[in-house]
């Protein structure tokens, strides 16, 4: 029963901060982006898309295209997917909206460099903040997910992919000054995402001491897709021989792999360490599957 109202808690906090990031969002977005008319990437980039050729609202924009998405990540990518993105979907198009009637046509700044910077913050910030809880803030989220599951199609380089195209289309009708300071407000939100979530390329190390060795090495292997290492170790005290799990992941799947650590031997003793650079399969090559038995 304590367990499950922890969970019930835990849960709640969770729901509470991917609002409140879905909400630094649609401040970024209706503060600084739209009245200065920079150029953007993700779904709020498509809507600028749509509003300029078609004239449809954004928010109304946003919130059927992440409807859509939505039921193609429940479709493809499972239930629980589905449960982490829900929030998001439902809750940035509702206070996008919300925000853009309540503000009006007031400006805070006209200034394209403050814009940019302060937007880009606002995004880079809100995405670190659901991101690190393990959810997705939904919309071309999606996409590169389905693309890396259906294709092994890494989520970097196809997220990359889709705002540069996002970002010439809106080229077509914006002015100079206005693309240059939307590719500045572009890779200020990246660089806070990637400051923010493990300071660049940086990589987490996990050593695991568990009884559970082999159960603990297929739920990493299955659940988070990364390598695992044995090492065959004694404890110092009593002198038992066991196995210490190595594991290197990124720091947007540590939150996961936590949670699969502990769903699996919550009386783990779990290292972590940062580590500053990683070569190798999965990280500076593509992953290679090779079946078992061959």
């Amino acid at each position: 029963m304590k367990s499950s109202s922890l969970f019930s808690l835990r849960f709640l906090r969770n729901v509470l901060i991917i609002i409140f990031g879905n909400f630094i969002y649609a401040v970024g977005v209706v503060f600084f982006i739209l009245p200065s008319g920079l150029i953007t990437g993700g779904t709020t980039g498509i809507g600028l898309i749509m509003n300029h050729f078609t004239g449809m609202d954004i928010s109304i924009f946003v919130g059927i295209f992440n409807v859509a998405m939505f039921l193609l990540g429940a479709l493809i990518l499972g239930k629980e997917f589905a449960l982490t993105t829900l929030v998001s979907t439902i809750f940035y198009p509702l206070l996008l909206g919300i925000l853009q009637r309540a503000v009006g046509g007031f400006v805070l700044t006209r200034d394209l460099f403050l814009s940019a910077l302060f937007g880009g913050l606002c995004i880079g910030i809100s995405l670190a903040m659901i991101i690190r809880l393990g959810a997705s803030t939904g919309g071309m989220d999606i996409p590169p997910l389905v693309l890396q599951k259906l294709f092994r199609i890494p989520v970097s380089v196809s997220l990359y992919v889709f705002d540069f195209i996002i970002l010439i289309g809106q080229m077509l009708f914006s002015d100079k000054d206005t693309s240059l300071y939307g590719i500045i407000l572009v890779i200020v939100y990246t660089m806070t995402l990637d400051k923010l979530l493990a300071l660049g390329t940086a990589k987490t190390k996990l050593e695991i001491v568990t009884k559970h060795s082999e159960e603990m090495k297929d739920a990493i292997l299955a659940d988070i897709d990364r390598g695992v290492t044995l090492l065959h170790g004694k404890t110092g005290y009593l002198g038992i021989e066991t196995d210490v799990l190595s594991c290197v992941i990124s720091p947007r799947e540590l939150y996961r792999t936590e949670k699969v650590v502990h769903e699996v031997d919550p009386n783990a003793f779990i290292v972590l360490s940062k580590v500053s650079s990683v070569t190798g399969r999965g990280f500076t090559k593509e992953k290679k599957y090779i079946p078992k038995n061959s």
